[in-house]
C-alpha cells in the first residue's frame, strides 16, 4: 500500500469479513520498537518498520550495523486481542546514519492502544511455550477498534478453540499448590473469553462424583473438562465420565484359560470357526463365552448367554465430538502432560487448551473380576490413560499412602523401601498376540561380559518415538471394522491367538503411553505411542536384587535400555488377563490404588481427545 506522508492512514482499508480481507495495512506504533506498517492477511499479522532506511548503515566505532525490526504472528498462535486504556507507547529510535548505534533515543507517546496476545516457542526448549504480547498504538481510537474487531473476527474462525470449560482444581495436589497453579493461568482463559466453571474439590472422589452425576445435557454445554492436578486427579475425572457409558468387556481369565494348551498358547477362533468349548460359568452371566471372542461383549446383565453379543456398530460416545480433556500440571509426576505436550509447565498446558489443540489418546478398560482370592463380587470397571501396574508399582502406591504428609517425596521413600523388600508374586498372565514377536537380543545369564555387551548394544534403528503430528497415531486401528471406527480388539473376524505365561514376578506393568517423567526421562517404553491401539506389557520376573537394580537404573537413564534383560518380558498387545495366586493384589492405575486379584484389560484406540499437540522433541 502506498504511503501518504501527510496523512499516514489515508487509503487504509478495513473489511469486516477476515476471509475476504487480504493485505490490509495501517501505520501504527509498536511498543518498544517504533512506527511500523501492520498488515493483516489470511494467515495472521506481519509488521515492518515504516522507515527502515533510518536504521540501516548506522555505525559504531567504525563497525557498520543493520537494525531492521520486522515480525509476524499467525492467527493460530494468537489467543486473544484486547483494547486497552489510553496510555503511553514507548518508541526506541536510532538517531540515524553516522551516529553511534548504541546511542538510541527514547520517545514516550500518548495514544490509544490494543494488545495482541500470542505464544512463542522457547528457543532453548521447543516444547516449552511462553507468552508473547505486542502493544500497538494509534492516536485515533476508531482505528484501534477496527483492528481489534478484525483480529477478533479472525480468531473466531478458529473453530477448534473452546468456549466453555468445566475446571476441577485439586487444592492439595503435588505440594498443595493446585489453587495457586490455577490462579497463575486463569488470566489466559479470561483474556481468551473462555467461560470457566471452576470447582475446587473438597474431598477425595469429589470430582468423580460431579462428573458421574452431571447430566448429558449439561455436559453437552461444555467443550471439555480441565484437571488442575496430577495424573491420579485426571484419572478420577476420566472415570467419572467414561463409567456412565456402556462398553464391551474384555474376557475374564476363566473364560478361556482352560482352552490354552500345555505349551502355553492356543488359538481362539472367530465365530465362523471351530473354537474352544464354552467355559462360561452359569452363576455369573457377566463372564464371557469364548465363542463370542471376535464378536464383542456386552456388560449388560442377562441370563441368556446367546444374547450377550453387542452390535458391532456400537460406539462409546463422549458428550460431543468437540469435548476434550485438559490437564494443567500440579501433581507429583505429571507423566501424561509430559507425554502429550513435552513440558511439565502450567502455562504451556494452558496455551494448548485455549488454542484448541487436539490429540487422541488410547484408554485402557480394566475390569476387576475378584478383589481377593475368596471374594465374590460383581465386576468393577476402571479406566486408565497412562499405566496399570502390579507388584513393585502397586506396593509403592500402597506404601506411599502411609506418608502423604511428606508430599511428592513420599514416592521416593516408598520406592526405596519397597525395592529393599524385593517381594515377588506368583501370577498367571495371558495376552492377545497381535503381531509376530520380533527376536530380542537379551542378556545371556551365563557370563557378565554378555550382560555388559547387551547394555552397550546400539538401540533398535527401527524404533519410532511418538512426536507431534505422529503418523503412527493417525493410522486406522489395526482391529477396526469399516463400520465401527472404535471397535475393540475382538471385533476383527480373522483368527486371534492368546499366549500365556506363569511364574513369580517382581512387577507386571501395562504402559498405554511411554510414561516419560522426571525419574524416567525416556519413559517405561520409549517408543510407546499415544494412540496406536496397543498396550505395552512389561513382565519383570523374579531375579537377583542387583539385576533388578540394574533394570531400574536403566529406566532412570536417558537413552537407557531397560528391556534388554533376560528377566524382562516385553509384549505388544491389545488385551491381557491377570490372575494372582496370592491372597491380596494391589494395582496402580494412573497413580491410584486399585485392589484386584483377578482382572482383564483391553485398550480402545483414540477413545478420548486431549487439549494437546504432542511433544516436539
Amino acid at each position: 500500500m502506498e504511503r501518504n506522508s501527510e496523512n499516514p492512514d489515508e487509503g487504509n482499508e478495513f473489511h469486516p469479513n477476515p476471509v475476504s480481507a487480504s493485505n490490509l495495512s495501517s501505520n501504527l506504533s509498536l511498543d518498544n520498537v517504533g512506527e511500523v506498517t501492520l498488515t493483516l492477511n489470511s494467515d495472521g499479522l506481519s509488521w515492518k518498520l515504516l522507515d527502515p532506511m533510518e536504521n540501516v548503515g548506522s555505525s559504531c566505532c567504525g563497525i557498520e550495523s543493520v537494525h531492521e525490526v520486522a515480525g509476524e504472528i499467525k492467527f493460530s498462535d494468537i489467543y486473544a486481542v484486547e483494547l486497552t486504556n489510553y496510555g503511553v507507547i514507548h518508541e526506541f529510535r536510532h538517531p540515524g546514519v553516522g551516529k553511534c548505534f548504541l546511542a538510541h533515543e527514547s520517545h514516550n507517546i500518548e495514544m490509544h492502544r490494543f494488545i495482541v496476545h500470542g505464544v512463542q516457542k522457547s528457543k532453548s526448549q521447543p516444547c516449552l511455550w511462553v507468552l508473547a504480547s505486542y502493544t500497538f498504538g494509534h492516536k485515533d481510537l476508531e482505528t484501534c477498534q477496527k483492528w481489534v474487531k478484525l483480529i477478533d473476527a479472525s480468531l473466531n474462525m478458529e473453530v477448534e478453540r473452546p468456549k466453555n470449560l468445566l475446571v476441577f482444581v485439586h487444592p492439595m495436589s503435588g505440594k498443595a499448590n493446585g489453587r495457586r497453579t490455577w490462579e497463575t493461568v486463569a488470566p489466559i482463559f479470561s483474556r481468551s473469553k473462555i467461560k470457566t466453571k471452576v470447582l475446587v474439590t473438597e474431598r477425595a472422589g469429589h470430582a468423580f462424583d460431579v462428573m458421574a452425576s452431571t447430566t448429558n445435557e449439561e455436559l453437552n454445554s461444555y467443550d471439555g473438562a480441565v484437571a488442575v492436578g496430577g495424573d491420579g486427579f485426571f484419572n478420577e475425572i476420566l472415570n467419572g465420565l467414561l463409567l456412565r457409558h456402556k462398553a464391551p468387556f474384555p474376557p475374564a481369565p476363566s473364560d478361556f484359560i482352560e482352552a490354552i494348551g500345555t505349551d502355553g498358547s492356543s488359538p481362539v477362533h472367530g465365530p465362523d470357526e471351530t473354537g474352544a468349548e464354552n467355559h462360561q460359568k452359569e452363576e455369573d452371566p457377566l463372564l464371557v463365552n469364548p465363542r463370542q471372542i471376535g464378536m464383542g461383549f456386552s456388560n449388560s446383565r442377562t441370563d441368556d448367554a446367546s444374547s450377550s453379543n453387542i452390535d458391532q456398530d456400537s460406539e462409546f460416545p463422549l458428550p460431543n465430538q468437540q469435548f476434550r480433556f485438559g490437564i494443567i500440571p500440579a501433581g507429583s509426576t505429571d507423566a501424561i502432560v509430559i507425554c502429550t505436550t513435552g513440558a511439565r509447565d502450567p502455562v504451556t498446558s494452558a496455551l494448548h487448551i485455549v488454542l484448541g489443540k487436539r490429540i487422541c489418546l488410547d484408554v485402557a478398560q480394566v475390569v476387576r473380576w475378584k478383589t481377593t482370592l475368596t471374594s465374590n463380587v460383581e465386576p468393577c470397571i476402571r479406566y486408565a490413560a497412562s499405566f496399570a501396574g502390579y507388584g513393585f508399582y502397586g506396593d509403592v502406591i500402597t506404601e506411599s499412602e502411609k506418608y502423604r504428609w511428606m508430599g511428592p517425596k513420599r514416592y521416593d521413600y516408598a520406592g526405596t523401601k519397597v525395592f529393599l523388600g524385593h517381594r515377588s508374586y506368583e501370577a498367571e498372565i495371558a495376552y492377545l498376540e497381535v503381531e509376530p514377536e520380533k527376536p530380542k537380543s537379551g542378556i545371556d545369564g551365563g557370563r557378565l561380559i554378555n550382560k555388559v555387551r547387551g547394555l552397550l548394544a546400539p538401540k533398535n534403528p527401527e524404533r519410532i518415538i511418538c512426536r507431534s503430528n505422529c503418523k503412527i497415531c493417525t493410522r486406522k486401528p489395526v482391529y477396526s471394522s469399516m463400520r465401527s471406527p472404535r471397535a475393540t480388539p475382538y471385533s476383527r473376524i480373522e483368527r486371534t491367538r492368546w499366549l500365556r505365561t506363569k511364574g513369580r514376578f517382581l512387577s507386571v506393568g501395562a504402559a498405554i503411553m511411554s510414561n516419560r517423567n522426571e525419574r524416567a526421562p525416556d519413559g517405561l517404553v520409549a517408543d510407546a505411542h499415544l494412540a496406536d491401539g496397543f498396550l505395552h506389557l512389561l513382565l519383570i520376573k523374579d531375579c537377583p536384587h542387583a539385576f533388578y537394580l540394574w533394570h531400574l537404573m536403566q529406566l532412570a537413564k536417558k537413552g537407557g535400555n531397560p528391556l534388554n534383560f533376560d528377566f524382562v518380558e516385553y509384549h505388544k498387545t491389545s488385551a491381557f488377563t491377570f490372575t494372582s495366586s496370592g491372597k491380596q493384589s494391589s494395582w496402580n492405575l494412573d497413580g491410584e490404588l486399585f485392589q484386584a486379584h483377578k482382572l482383564s484389560a483391553q485398550v480402545f484406540q483414540g477413545l478420548i481427545s486431549l487439549f494437546a499437540a504432542g511433544p516436539e522433541v
